[in-house]
């Protein structure tokens, strides 16, 4: 029988839905908010060739907070486990608020990922936890729905205190969103619930430093203006990948469900996918600073339109999360390529400079695109990630989630920030600088959609849990 909507709100799932899509909102209002304002607070207190890390070091602390969240969960409950991941969200945005130089944002940056992985974290497992498997698409399409609201609001918020030059109270207000979602768990959530088992074996602290170490190496690559220090970078960054691998593959605590890191089982697929396909939405961070240098856009509308990126994702997620098997396969085969052909429409409008006219549609298109092709793919392969998975593994393949979600979105941005380094967006900068940086940008990232498409042509037609090493 098909899963309706309503039965979201009844039964006594209203609660959870709540606070999973206010866990998401959160998380997603502040990465419209900062994607909106960041042209602004470079031009204000300096650092533009950071541009990228602001990005990196926040998904990075997310993917530390995604790591830790079974035992926060296991120690705290999920009250516990809420207010600590508000509270360290709110003291980073106060640290951003008052930054007087980009390194000091940076650290708000880090408080924040901190907090927002772990609400992110909280809100995945809490879908498998909370509702029964034949709404796990309907309740990850929840998490989508929360970006879409977060889209009305969080370039219009950024927009405005940028145009003002005001850019620190857009920190201010995010902060203060953190109380609202606490007063929504305190009403929701029921006192003194069941906590989960504690995780089996100790944390995997060798695995979780080589993932966080891979994306630092890759960021830290691209900083470089030499090819060599990219390579180098990118090299470095490959490796203690593979050697991660290795480590989940072996045995022992692991961060990710078993046989997710085994060449050819249906997990290591469905990562892979997702991780290739979050890689291709990654320029989209990009957006409004080219809109703004080359188009010459105010930054409200330069960020509404970047968001559109996020209302296809919504609606892609959506319109596909209630789709039979059949139609799931068909979903799954055609995002990549709907990504992919939205990358190519930005390759060819956006590096052309002028003044904002019919490109501009046409370029909006395109970014709706690239949301779609992911939103149609992304309820389902989450579905296989329950799926697919032990009942043992259920903590960890919810905490996964948000795991492959940081991963994919640091790279996504070292890799950006790599590109349109040696594209010229800082030296030579400006006008010229930001349009080699934006054909490069667009034309590189077409290859990662369509290497999801091969991994998706793996994955079998039906869910089944994979077999115990």
């Amino acid at each position: 029988m098909q899963a309706r909507w309503s039965e979201l709100v009844r039964g006594g799932n209203a609660g959870p839905t709540a606070v999973v899509a206010g866990g998401m909102i959160l998380h997603a209002l502040n990465t419209f908010i900062v994607a909106t304002i960041l042209p602004s607070v470079v031009r204000d207190i300096g650092g533009l060739r950071w541009f990228a890390w602001s990005t990196v070091l926040y998904v990075v602390a997310s993917l530390l907070g995604g790591a830790f969240c079974a035992r926060v969960l296991h120690r705290l409950g999920a009250r516990g486990a809420f207010r600590l991941a508000l509270a360290g969200f709110a003291a980073g945005s106060a640290v951003c608020a008052l930054a007087p130089a980009m390194p000091v944002l940076l650290a708000g940056r880090l408080l924040q990922g901190l907090g927002a992985g772990t609400l992110s974290a909280l809100s995945f497992t809490m879908v498998r936890t909370l509702f029964p498997s034949r709404l796990w698409p309907r309740a990850l399409s929840v998490v989508s729905m929360s970006w879409g609201v977060a889209t009305l609001l969080g370039p219009a918020v950024g927009g405005v205190f940028a145009q003002f030059g005001i850019w620190r109270g857009a920190f201010w207000t995010v902060g203060a969103a953190a109380p609202l979602l606490l007063v929504a768990v305190e009403l929701s959530l029921p006192r003194g619930g069941v906590r989960p088992s504690r995780p089996a074996g100790a944390l995997p602290a060798g695995n979780l430093l080589l993932l966080t170490g891979s994306v630092l190496a890759v960021s830290v690559g691209s900083m470089s203006q030499q090819p060599l220090g990219n390579a180098a970078g990118l090299a470095a960054a490959l490796a203690g990948l593979g050697l991660f691998a290795w480590r989940e593959a072996a045995g022992g605590p692991r961060l990710f469900p078993v046989g997710a890191t085994h060449p050819g089982s249906p997990l290591a697929a469905t990562y892979a996918a997702m991780i290739l396909l979050l890689v291709g939405t990654t320029p989209e961070i990009f957006v409004p600073y080219f809109l703004q240098t080359l188009h010459g856009l105010i930054p409200l509308h330069a960020g509404y339109v970047s968001a559109l990126m996020a209302i296809g994702w919504t609606l892609g997620s959506v319109f596909s999360s209630g789709a039979a098997a059949g139609r799931a396969r068909g979903a799954l085969s055609a995002g990549p390529a709907v990504l992919a052909a939205g990358l190519a429409g930005l390759a060819l409008l956006v590096p052309p400079p002028g003044p904002p006219g019919a490109a501009l549609a046409a370029m909006a298109v395109a970014l709706f695109g690239i949301g779609a092709g992911i939103g149609m793919t992304w309820p389902h392969l989450g579905a296989r990630v329950f799926g697919f998975s032990r009942e043992a593994d259920r903590d960890v393949a919810g905490a996964s989630i948000t795991m492959v979600v940081m991963v994919g979105s640091a790279f996504g941005a070292a890799f950006g920030g790599m590109v349109t380094g040696l594209a010229g967006m800082t030296t030579p900068g400006g006008v010229p600088g930001a349009s080699a940086a934006a054909a490069w940008l667009f034309a590189a990232f077409m290859a990662a959609p369509l290497l999801a498409a091969l991994a998706i042509r793996r994955l079998p037609a039906q869910v089944h849990p994979v077999a115990a090493e």
